[in-house]
């Protein structure tokens, strides 16, 4: 039985998302106000997190970037109102898995739940048959999820290793922001291609010695990224 934190102050909502989960056998906790909230997020163990963006206490956002700040890679869900177009750039810059906009249809709900359960067994399955990838100063763990740049820790959020884990499993492939976002966040969000580049923008600064001159991901003028090839 998975376990699903549902974060959302509307009880009606709430509980309707609550009995649709509960048909996929998953446990559920809810919670009406965002630090309760958080503070349910850091301590439970969750599978799933489902986190509205309006919510008394402290707000979805705010709630997103402190669960990640904490190192917790569970996957979150974010729910925004329709009018709240930078509410979902900035949930998935911040690092959310993906966000539904209201009113949405349950079927759309257990679709894109389905979805980010797919893809975390699918990560499970690749830390499992994955093995760890040295370079001349550069090792990443696949099992403990860690960098080393020159024997030196590099603190990661889950979606900036999971990144430079599928680039240097594949050095000198070229891929395009698209097939990034298709890849790493497990569903098609066309016209959000941006996030790949702030995703980027912030793992470079954490792993190059010269953001101006990488060594590490390198820019194919516009097709994508690449990983470094010529580094192994």
């Amino acid at each position: 039985m998975k376990k699903v934190l549902i974060i959302e102050d509307d009880k009606e909502i709430s509980d309707l998302l609550e009995i649709h989960l509960k048909d996929l056998n998953c446990g559920i906790t809810k919670e009406y106000n965002g630090i309760k909230g958080l503070n349910k997020a850091k301590f439970g163990n969750y599978d799933l997190i489902v986190l509205d963006v309006m919510l008394p206490g402290m707000d979805g956002l705010e709630i997103c970037k402190e669960i990640r700040k904490s190192g917790i890679p569970t996957p979150i869900l974010i729910l925004t109102s329709k009018s709240d177009e930078i509410d979902k750039v900035l949930g998935l810059e911040l690092g959310a898995d993906d966000y539904l906009t209201k009113p949405f249809s349950i079927k759309e709900f257990i679709a894109r739940v389905k979805a980010i359960f797919r893809r975390v067994e699918l990560i499970k399955q690749t830390e499992k048959d994955g093995k760890d990838i040295n370079f001349s100063n550069i090792v990443i763990e696949i099992s403990t999820h860690k960098v080393l740049i020159n024997n030196k820790k590099i603190d990661l959020t889950p979606k900036e290793f999971d990144l430079i884990y599928l680039m240097a499993s594949n050095p000198g492939r070229v891929y395009s922001r698209e097939n990034l976002l298709n890849i790493i966040w497990g569903y098609q969000h066309k016209g959000y291609e941006h996030t790949v580049n702030s995703h980027i923008n912030r793992l470079r600064k954490k792993i190059e010695k010269d953001i101006k001159d990488p060594q590490y991901i390198l820019t194919s003028w516009g097709s994508g990224y690449r990983f470094n090839d010529q580094i192994i």
